[in-house]
C-alpha cells in the first residue's frame, strides 16, 4: 500500500505540471565516453598552453599541489582527468617550469599516473617514503619559489589543509621550506581563465541552461491554477539528470504579482522561497545552473502567463524589463582589464542611479566552479564593495555571471516589483560579450 500512495504522488505532480504532451527538444549533449574524451582534451590543452603562461605571470618555478582521497584541493579538483572522480592515497602534483628552456614538468608524486597529463614520478619500492621522494624532486630542480595554495581570502585557493602543510614543512629541510609562498594569483588564475576550446564548450552549455528554461517556462509545462513554484523547481532538477546533466545549486521558481508586496532584498535573498500555485498574469522568474564537463553556468531570465485577454506581455512589464538590460548595459559597459571588482561596482552603480534606476548588483566568476575565483563585483548585502575579493583585478579571458536586479514602481500595480536577471557573460581582450546571447524580453506564456 506505501508503494501505490508514492507512485499516485509522482503521478500527481506531473498532471500538475503538464496537460499536454511537451515539444522534444534537441539538446546538443555528448555521450559519457564523448565528454571524457573532450574533458582530457581540454585539460591537456590548459596545461600546454595556458599553464605556463600563469606560472610565468606569477613568478613561480614550482607549484605543488597536496591533497587525499574525497578532501581534495579545489584546484587540484580540476585537474583531474575524467577517470578520476577524486584524488586516489595521498596525490601529490609537482609542475616545475623552466622558463629558459621553455619547458614544464608535469610530476605526479603518487602511485599512479594521473591521467595522461601527469606522470608519476615515485617508485615506492625504492624509495618508501613518499615525502622523500617529493623532496629529492624539488632538490634536484631546485626552484626559485615554490608555491602553495593556502590564501586568506580567496576560498578556492586555499586547498592545502593542515595536516599536509605540517607534514610538507616537517620533511622539507630549511633551504627549501624558506621558498615556499602562496600561490593564490596563480591558482586563482588557472580557475578564472577559459581557453578558446574551453569557450565553444561554454557557449553549447549556456545555450542548452536557455533551451531547458525555455521549456519548463512554456505552457506545455504550467497550468494555471494547479501548477505550484516547487513543481518547476522539481522540473528543473528531473529535465537536468534525465539529460544526464548534474546542477550544482538547487533552482527555485519564484512569483510577483499584482496584490503582493515586494518582499524586502534580506527576506528575498536568505529565505527560502514560498510555494505558490501559479495563477495568469503571474510574472514567474527562475534562477537555474547546471553543469557539464566541469563548467558551469548561473542564469536568471523572467516569464510572464499571459491573462486571458492578453495577446503579449503589458507594456508597463516589458518597459521595465527594459531598465534591468540597461543595468546590465551600464555594468558591462564599466568592465575594464585592470579594474577592481569594487571601482566597476561603484561606477557603474554611480551610473545607473544618476539615469534614475535603482540598481543592486552582485556579479561573480563563473567557469569551473558556479562562484569561482576572480574579482567579485558586489553582494546582494554589501553595495559599498566587497573587502579583498573585490579589490582583486579584473583580467582577460575570463567569464562571469552578470548578476543583478534593478527595483521598478509599476503604477499599473500601485507597486514596486524587482527585475532580476543573470546571464553568462565573457571578457577576452578588454571587450565583453554574452556567451550565448541573453535575455531581451519577457517570455509570454500563453495558456489556451
Amino acid at each position: 500500500m506505501k508503494y501505490i500512495i508514492v507512485a499516485v504522488f509522482f503521478l500527481s505532480i506531473s498532471f500538475s505540471c503538464s496537460q499536454k504532451e511537451p515539444e522534444k527538444n534537441t539538446y546538443s549533449i555528448l555521450s559519457e565516453v564523448d565528454r571524457a574524451s573532450l574533458k582530457d582534451e581540454l585539460l591537456e590543452d590548459r596545461f600546454v598552453n595556458l599553464l605556463p603562461k600563469l606560472m610565468d605571470q606569477s613568478g613561480l618555478d614550482m607549484w605543488l599541489l597536496i591533497s587525499r582521497e574525497y578532501n581534495e584541493d579545489p584546484v587540484l579538483k580540476t585537474m583531474l582527468p575524467a577517470t578520476w572522480l577524486n584524488a586516489r592515497r595521498r596525490t601529490i602534483i609537482v609542475f616545475y617550469r623552466n622558463k629558459e628552456k621553455n619547458t614544464l614538468e608535469r610530476l605526479a608524486v603518487a602511485r599512479y599516473d594521473i591521467g595522461k597529463s601527469i606522470q608519476s614520478a615515485w617508485d615506492k619500492e625504492k624509495e618508501p617514503n613518499q615525502w622523500k621522494a617529493l623532496v629529492d624532486i624539488i632538490k634536484e630542480r631546485n626552484p626559485n619559489k615554490i608555491g602553495v595554495n593556502f590564501s586568506k581570502y580567496f576560498a578556492l585557493a586555499d586547498g592545502l589543509v593542515k595536516t599536509d602543510y605540517d607534514e610538507l614543512k616537517e620533511n622539507l629541510p630549511d633551504e627549501m621550506s624558506s621558498k615556499l609562498v602562496s600561490a593564490e594569483k596563480l591558482a586563482i588564475a588557472w580557475i578564472e581563465t577559459r581557453t578558446e576550446k574551453e569557450l565553444a564548450v561554454f557557449r553549447d552549455l549556456v545555450k542548452i541552461t536557455h533551451d531547458i528554461i525555455d521549456e519548463t517556462f512554456s505552457e506545455n509545462t504550467i497550468v494555471p491554477g494547479e501548477t505550484t513554484t516547487e513543481d518547476l523547481v522539481w522540473y528543473l532538477r528531473q529535465k537536468v539528470t534525465d539529460l544526464g546533466l548534474a546542477t550544482w545549486f538547487h533552482p527555485t521558481i519564484d512569483v510577483q504579482r499584482n496584490n503582493e508586496a515586494l518582499k524586502s532584498h534580506i527576506e528575498s535573498f536568505s529565505k527560502a522561497k514560498d510555494e505558490k500555485i501559479i495563477q495568469k498574469g503571474d510574472l514567474l522568474h527562475c534562477d537555474f545552473g547546471i553543469t557539464y564537463i566541469g563548467l558551469n553556468t548561473d542564469c536568471q531570465q523572467h516569464a510572464y502567463v499571459l491573462n486571458i485577454d492578453e495577446k503579449e506581455v503589458p507594456d508597463f512589464l516589458t518597459d521595465a524589463f527594459k531598465k534591468g538590460n540597461r543595468i546590465q548595459d551600464i555594468l558591462t559597459s564599466n568592465m575594464k582589464f585592470g579594474k577592481t571588482g569594487n571601482d566597476i561596482l561603484a561606477q557603474a552603480l554611480s551610473q545607473g542611479k544618476k539615469e534614475g534606476l535603482r540598481p543592486s548588483i552582485y556579479t561573480h566568476p563563473l567557469g569551473k566552479y558556479g562562484h569561482s575565483a576572480g574579482t567579485t563585483i558586489g553582494m546582494w548585502d554589501s553595495q559599498e564593495g566587497v573587502p579583498f575579493n573585490g579589490d582583486y583585478p579584473l583580467q582577460k579571458n575570463t567569464a562571469y555571471a552578470i548578476e543583478l536586479n534593478t527595483t521598478v514602481f509599476i503604477k499599473e500595480w500601485d507597486k514596486d516589483i524587482r527585475i532580476m536577471l543573470e546571464e553568462a557573460g565573457f571578457f577576452g581582450d578588454d571587450t565583453f560579450d554574452y556567451v550565448n546571447e541573453r535575455q531581451t524580453a519577457i517570455k509570454p506564456i500563453k495558456i489556451e
